[in-house]
């Protein structure tokens, strides 16, 4: 009784210092590529509390106190930089405002309601002698554009990692796949000529009748969990700024959601053979992925009666070469909106659940 009333009032102050320190990264712009201070303030928390950090690039790393090499490790991940704020605004995007049960804020939903969780069920853990895992804390950049500077940086820097956590919005249900993410630019070659006169080839035309034909577009396999590999045109222009000039070229962009029937390279032949346009990926670096639903985490999730589903949503779990289980509080479908918000309540709940899922493992493994 007297164990259980110390494991509650410390989970009472980890979700105290969890909304403290959410508040301050709100407070705290960390946009992609200018996460320094963010991550310095989630160092200084971590140090406070007399743990080890490292900081590469901007991504702030931590393991348990009685990290052993002997054991599996588990890496909890959850990223710290933010989109920039839509114009759609109506409060100040980094005014941590608390109302009516909600902690609002840029970031506060994508992902930094996942990643002080994360923290505060790392700290719940980190002097623990009888885990059967180590457990590393990995709060990352740049996860919002996928860049280098990110969970990829830090990859080789690790030890072995056997599977990890990843935080994200998921309202604590477990997405074990998610689908992959292939940007691919394209140019539409047309020839210059004069409006007036019916002359050249407009690349807009060529452009309008290629993204028609992708619209219509069906993969035909389908996924269980993923469901269809889908496909859309998110940006378009021309560098032709003359109203009188038929356009030579014209650029779009595609956006394309990638199940785990088909790769990258299958994908970028169906979309050559359906336009005239010429089409260049950016990277193929961004696979779909999945866990075993019979993985130890999962069926530990099981007991805990969560559901599971397929993500539509890429992460840095798509980078790890490793199995990985996609979870955390908040609701994915909140994410990029103006004035974002998390429950209060969704923070507390996801310490928990984390801790609880942990434990569930860890009692699995005795």
């Amino acid at each position: 009784m007297v164990l259980q009333l110390y494991m509650s009032n410390s989970i009472a102050i980890l979700q105290q210092e969890a909304i403290a320190l959410l508040q301050s990264l709100i407070a705290t712009p960390s946009f992609s590529k200018q996460e320094n201070e963010t991550a310095t303030l989630i160092a200084n928390y971590l140090m406070h509390k007399n743990v080890a950090v490292i900081k590469i690039g901007n991504n702030v790393i931590a393991k348990n106190k009685y990290f052993d090499t002997q054991k599996p490790t588990i890496l909890l991940n959850s990223h710290h930089d933010t989109v920039l704020p839509n114009k759609a605004y109506t409060l100040p995007p980094h005014d941590p405002i608390m109302n009516d049960g909600k902690l609002f804020g840029l970031g506060s939903n994508d992902a930094g309601g996942c990643l002080v969780s994360l923290i505060a069920c790392f700290m719940f853990f980190y002097d623990s002698t009888s885990m059967p895992y180590n457990l590393i804390m990995a709060a990352t950049a740049e996860e919002e554009i996928s860049g280098t500077g990110g969970v990829e940086m830090i990859l080789s820097q690790l030890p072995k990692i056997d599977f990890a956590i990843v935080g994200e919005p998921t309202q604590m249900q477990m997405a074990v796949a998610e689908k992959g993410l292939m940007v691919i630019d394209a140019t539409a070659t047309g020839i210059a000529g004069h409006a007036a006169r019916n002359e050249g080839v407009n690349a807009v035309e060529i452009a309008v009748t290629d993204i028609l034909a992708l619209k219509k577009l069906n993969f035909n396999k389908v996924s269980a969990l993923l469901g269809n590999t889908k496909c859309t045109v998110t940006v378009i222009n021309t560098e032709n700024k003359q109203h009188n000039v038929v356009p030579a070229s014209c650029n779009y962009v595609i956006d394309v959601r990638v199940n785990e029937l088909y790769t990258h390279e299958e994908v970028l032949q169906i979309l050559q053979a359906t336009t005239k346009a010429k089409l260049v990926p950016r990277s193929f670096r961004m696979r779909s992925s999945a866990i075993d639903l019979q993985h130890p985490i999962v069926q530990a999730g099981l007991q805990l009666n969560k559901t599971y589903y397929g993500s539509p949503t890429t992460s840095d779990k798509a980078l790890m070469p490793f199995v990985a289980l996609k979870i955390g509080p908040g609701d994915s479908a909140r994410s990029h909106t103006a004035d974002e918000f998390i429950f209060i309540a969704e923070i507390e709940n996801g310490i928990t659940d984390y801790i609880q899922l942990l434990q569930t493992l860890f009692n699995s493994n005795n």
